[in-house]
């Protein structure tokens, strides 16, 4: 048996210069971390004594005898890539709902490659690792998603992800005193709206509208630069990062008009009339959770004018993906 423990992640700034459509032709920058919740993938060969081969146990449970019979789609491409023809038993757990903005998706695939690479006995890197959950997520799934999600999943931490124009991306870690990550922590709050969302679908409305929204785009990618300006300089009031976020969720708006509704804006409204200085919808928006930027003294308002909407406190964490249990049996 082999499980792991991947991360979700909060993206602060720059979110939509991560699809290649866009950063392979103007290069792209994302702000984000990961944080304490996580999804977790056990995995094992199955005994041959069934009439199935394949058991995949998530919120459905599929009992099939070939690869191409799985519904799930990112098992089903996994393991085509991966080559998987022993018989295999998956199970699939998270901490908070799927469709959401926090990268779920990834988070998924990310910790299903890197439990069938331990089954086999084999390390892959982190990079590596990313670099294939975009593989397969991108060209064999199909799906219109960014290449941000993989490499948060994989890396973990607080990071500036860059993609460059041949389609490469690089990672450098954010360096903070402590007493400035935890005043960044504690100045932030996690609303899930109770709407779940397709996110390829927001997306793809995101991307066939590029060509009108090359200004927004850069823009948000250059707030990347100017909210480490604000987080590393310590004469900065933590609340500048804060007005950022608004002015990026704005922007965000306008890519498509899938991104937000009538309830969402209203939420933000309250949100803010309580005392939240900024905040987003994390992920393609439509629905999922909204990040909030509140000072602590006005944390409590908020929440009583939001008390619909479930609150969940979380911190940052450091790992990326990690194998949890290793007790291979079997390996091929």
């Amino acid at each position: 048996m082999i499980i792991s423990k991947t991360p979700f992640r909060i993206s602060f700034f720059g979110g939509g210069t991560d699809y290649p459509s866009w950063y392979c032709n103007n290069g792209g920058a994302v702000l984000s971390t990961t944080i304490d919740k996580y999804c977790y993938i056990s995995c094992r060969y199955l005994p041959p004594f069934f009439d199935h081969k394949y058991r995949i146990v998530y919120s459905h449970i599929e009992n099939v005898k070939n690869i191409d019979d799985i519904q799930h789609p990112a098992v089903k491409a996994v393991l085509n890539n991966m080559e998987c023809y022993k018989g295999l038993e998956i199970h699939h757990d998270g901490d908070l709902p799927a469709r959401s903005g926090l990268g779920s998706s990834s988070s998924f695939t990310v910790g299903l490659l890197h439990t069938l690479w331990a089954l086999r006995g084999a390390y892959i890197s982190k990079y590596a690792l990313a670099r294939q959950a975009i593989y397969v997520e991108q060209k064999i799934i199909g799906e219109h998603v960014g290449s941000q999600d993989q490499i948060a999943a994989s890396v973990g931490g607080m990071n500036k992800i860059q993609f460059f124009h041949d389609g490469g991306f690089s990672v450098e870690p954010v360096i903070l005193p402590k007493n400035r990550k935890d005043e960044l922590q504690e100045h932030l709050m996690l609303f899930f709206t109770g709407l779940q969302r397709n996110a390829p679908e927001i997306a793809k409305s995101k991307i066939a509208n590029f060509d009108n929204c090359s200004v927004a785009l850069q823009t948000l990618r250059k707030m990347v630069i100017q909210a480490l300006e604000i987080l590393q300089d310590k004469n900065n009031e933590i609340e500048q990062f804060g007005e950022l976020l608004d002015q990026s969720w704005q922007l965000k708006r306008s890519l498509s008009d899938k991104v937000s509704n009538d309830y969402i804006d209203q939420m933000y409204s309250v949100a803010r009339k309580a005392g939240a200085i900024g905040g987003k919808l994390l992920g393609a928006g439509g629905g999922g959770f909204l990040l909030l930027f509140v000072k602590p003294s006005q944390q409590a308002d908020v929440r009583r004018v939001l008390n619909d909407l479930i609150h969940v406190p979380v911190k940052f964490e450091e790992s990326g993906t990690r194998i949890v249990l290793y007790q291979p049996n079997g390996l091929s």
